[in-house]
């Protein structure tokens, strides 16, 4: 179940082994959704946040200093 983003709880990071991650791939990674489904309405619906704008694109690639926001959790990629 996914709710609105309302404000940071805590951060989380995730490390990047390749140059990026897929922004639903990071939502799965970092424990956020379980599926992959989950991910996609999820940003489908409007509820996750990249670097502080809206993201509806499931496959949006993701770089380090990215962050993203769902769920009242801050996601950090690093290197």
């Amino acid at each position: 179940m996914y709710l609105p983003i309302e404000g940071e709880k805590r951060m989380l990071t995730i490390k990047l082994k390749e140059e990026y991650i897929k922004l639903g791939q990071t939502l799965k990674a970092a424990g956020l959704v379980d599926t992959g489904a989950e991910a996609k309405l999820a940003v489908q619906d409007g509820y996750v946040k990249v670097n502080g704008e809206v993201e509806y694109q499931r496959g949006k690639k993701l770089h380090a200093g990215d962050q993203v926001f769902y769920n009242n959790e801050t996601i950090e990629i690093t290197e």
